[in-house]
């Protein structure tokens, strides 16, 4: 069915929703001092790690899917069009948090982060779709082999979304195209080798587990929630301590 979605790869996504909103808490009490948690080794540095890896996975898996079925339907000027549209939108909600943290936090503010990120795959994305999974992973290894050296190498402001950037530089939130790059061709090859043509590769003896429906529903709507879940815990952080929240945003 063109418009199908599989419940195994939005419990995936939801997982990693949930994932996201433990480890965003968990850096807003200790970013304004409520509990001190380490958030940049450890535990929850690896889980934050684990979590972004999961939703750029399932960006280039996901996008296998979608362009197999768009292709049936869609050819040339408007199949790019579907691509450039979708990426440049959520390109543009990364430029909201962009502003809203530039405002809030200037110090740290988020220059390419995830939404920026994915965006910018999205466009690009189509080069590689006549790909086959061999050729896929062989890319994703380039990138993630490209990614680790260029980002220890120092480089100036322009060139920050691709991986390199000053020492000086500093964003709650970094997700440059290489190695991140490599995680999406990865889930293309995924995409290819398990849900050919779009569709379901493989059979699934059960239905969706009805425990399994509060996933789902946060994977069919993550969007969304990434939007939300950050306002909702920096009101519960100003309840639980508003004192330590205004001292931290100003």
């Amino acid at each position: 069915m063109p418009g199908e979605r599989y419940w195994e790869i939005d419990i995936v996504r939801g997982i990693a929703v949930v994932t996201m909103i433990i480890f965003h808490a968990a850096f807003d009490l200790n970013f304004f001092g409520v509990l001190p948690l380490n958030v940049s080794s450890g535990f929850l540095r690896m889980l934050a790690y684990l979590t972004a890896s999961t939703f750029i996975f399932l960006v280039g898996l996901s996008f296998t899917i979608s362009y197999a079925r768009a292709s049936e339907r869609l050819a040339g000027r408007d199949l790019t069009l579907k691509y450039v549209r979708r990426g440049l939108t959520i390109f543009g909600y990364g430029l909201v948090i962009t502003a809203v943290t530039w405002f809030f936090l200037p110090n740290v503010y988020i220059v390419f982060g995830i939404l920026h990120f994915i965006g910018v795959a999205i466009l690009i994305a189509p080069l590689f779709a006549r790909f086959g999974a061999t050729n896929l992973i062989l890319a994703s290894i380039a990138c993630l082999v490209a990614g680790y050296a260029t980002n220890a190498i120092p480089g100036p402001w322009p060139l920050l979304w691709l991986g390199t950037h000053p020492e000086s530089f500093a964003s709650l939130d970094y997700v440059p195209l290489l190695p991140w790059f490599g995680l999406v061709l990865a889930g293309m090859a995924f995409g290819h080798l398990y849900y050919p043509d779009g569709r379901r590769g493989f059979v699934l003896t059960t239905r969706e587990p009805r425990l399994a429906h509060p996933l789902s529903f946060l994977g069919r709507h993550s969007l969304l929630i990434y939007f939300l879940h950050q306002p909702i815990l920096l009101l519960l952080t100003a309840f639980l301590a508003p004192g330590a929240m205004i001292t931290g945003l100003w």
